[in-house]
């Protein structure tokens, strides 16, 4: 169910793209993460950081793009988010010396320093390559081929996230003990 709630707004969007255009779809996309925010907001009540980073932009770019009438906003909407994720990390650890990765997560993992170190500069990285190809591809494709990046460009983050979860299994600590 949480994962038909992460992928809601965008198939939204994808959708009223192939069946209107643009700006229909922005529209939606809009509708969409409103409605998703308020779902988890009943259920949890609380929006992590990058729940509410991910709603103020979404509402930003899109309002910039239907008002002004131009797509360009709400495709570069993506590399602002993660442009800016990436410049948050990245101050936060080299320029605070502060793992905001470890901070929002170390009550759920248990893992040593060194591998929440390395976690966090994959999650710099991650964020700057797609930054750089979500620029790249609104920049010099149509619409319709950033649409269809967008939709099935999610293979790079379902990719990054097993690649993470591999690396970290092995020091992950047990909460069983051994039997005696």
């Amino acid at each position: 169910m949480k994962l038909l709630l992460d992928f809601f707004p965008i198939l939204l969007f994808f959708g009223a793209f192939k069946l209107y255009d643009i700006y229909v779809a922005t529209g939606v996309l809009m509708a969409g993460t409103v409605l998703q925010m308020a779902i988890i907001w009943f259920t949890t009540r609380r929006l992590e950081p990058m729940q509410k980073a991910t709603l103020v932009l979404i509402l930003l770019f899109g309002s910039l793009t239907l008002a002004l009438h131009d797509d360009r906003f709400i495709k570069w909407k993506p590399t602002a988010l993660y442009g800016a994720m990436a410049l948050a990390l990245a101050v936060a650890y080299w320029g605070f010396r502060k793992n905001f990765l470890q901070v929002m997560l170390g009550k759920q993992l248990q893992l040593p320093d060194r591998i929440w170190t390395h976690l966090n500069v994959a999650w710099i990285g991650y964020c700057v390559f797609m930054a750089t190809v979500n620029g790249y591809v609104a920049m010099y494709f149509s619409t319709d081929a950033w649409v269809n990046f967008k939709l099935w460009g999610y293979a790079f983050p379902i990719a990054f996230l097993i690649a993470q979860g591999l690396y970290i299994s092995p020091h992950l600590k047990s909460d069983d003990t051994p039997a005696a």
